[in-house]
């Protein structure tokens, strides 16, 4: 398990509201965030999301995916609630890294879907690391979360990570004529709940 070290925060105005951002840094360099949003001093679940990076999705506006608005719903949901927080981890691609993940779109513009263009390039399906997310919450002061996600995956990997899992609240955003397999093999083969 590689450890997280925390760096630094900063206020972060945003379309959103005023977050505050934290940075981290694992013992190999790679970089992570979080934004939140409001007290956790009262030990109350709080409103979270796992978000990973996604490059083509959050800041090129992909329609390929769903992520972007998932990030930005998140983002929302934790203005609407004034307490909240999103873990931002620097996992490409399910983890597999940007210059594969272009890989994997080029065999999906092929016919693939996301898995078999995976499978397919000798790499895993999901190469996330959860525990990351259990750092950076232990660090903020959370205790128990109601995580903003349609991957019961996540919830399972994350429970055995350490964190308290009180409510899955559902996420579903982004939906569009680019995605519609996608999201369609995310539900029938990744197990997401749409």
């Amino acid at each position: 398990m590689s450890r997280l070290k925390f760096v630094a925060s900063c206020r972060l105005p945003t379309e959103w509201g005023v977050f505050a951002l934290h940075g981290f840094e694992e013992e190999n360099g790679q970089e992570h965030a979080a934004l939140t949003m409001g007290d956790f001093s009262d030990g109350l679940p709080v409103l979270a999301r796992v978000h990973s990076e996604c490059l083509t999705g959050d800041a090129l506006f992909s329609r390929k995916c769903d992520c972007g608005p998932q990030l930005e719903a998140a983002m929302r949901a934790v203005q609407q609630a004034g307490r909240g927080c999103i873990a931002y981890l620097r996992q490409e691609g399910r983890g597999i890294g940007l210059i594969n993940k272009i890989r994997a779109y080029r065999l999906q513009d092929q016919g693939m879907d996301t898995v078999e263009a995976n499978l397919a390039l000798g790499l895993p399906v999901d190469a996330r690391d959860f525990t990351l997310a259990q750092q950076i919450f232990a660090h903020l002061g959370i205790a128990s979360v109601r995580l903003l996600t349609n991957n019961p995956d996540k919830v399972a990997a994350l429970q055995r990570a350490g964190i308290e899992i009180a409510e899955r609240v559902p996420l579903h955003v982004g939906e569009n004529a680019e995605n519609t397999r996608y999201l369609h093999t995310k539900a029938e083969k990744l197990g997401h709940l749409f």
